[in-house]
């Protein structure tokens, strides 16, 4: 049976791509056409038009990276002058928090329960 297996990538707009890969690649570990990501939940939700969530109205969408260690990867995060959100949230699924790519795009990083 033919099906989908799994998520095979994220292709993006960007004002300077190569500024912003070397800023992922620098910040979150992600080598754009190499990175292998370790398994575990991944999420695909459509998100209502107006929602609120993404933080602004022309964000069309969000990533959500896994992480491990969200406490010191926020700090550490905050010293290489990453723009921070200040809020945060913990749930029975995990921990949540917020970072901003030098293009204002957010990023939801995720820490799930147990981990």
């Amino acid at each position: 049976m033919a099906k989908v297996t799994g998520f095979g990538g994220l292709f993006f707009r960007s004002k300077d791509n190569k500024a912003l890969a070397e800023w992922y690649k620098k910040h979150l570990g992600i080598n754009g056409m190499e990175w292998a990501q370790e398994a575990g939940p991944t999420v695909f939700a459509p998100f209502k038009e107006d929602t609120t969530y993404f933080g602004n109205d022309s964000q069309q969408f969000m990533m959500n990276f896994r992480v491990e260690g969200i406490d010191e990867l926020i700090e550490q995060l905050k010293a290489d002058g990453v723009k921070v959100d200040d809020n945060r949230m913990e749930e029975s699924y995990g921990k949540f928090a917020w970072i901003y790519d030098p293009e204002g795009n957010k990023i939801e990083l995720w820490e799930p329960a147990g981990e």
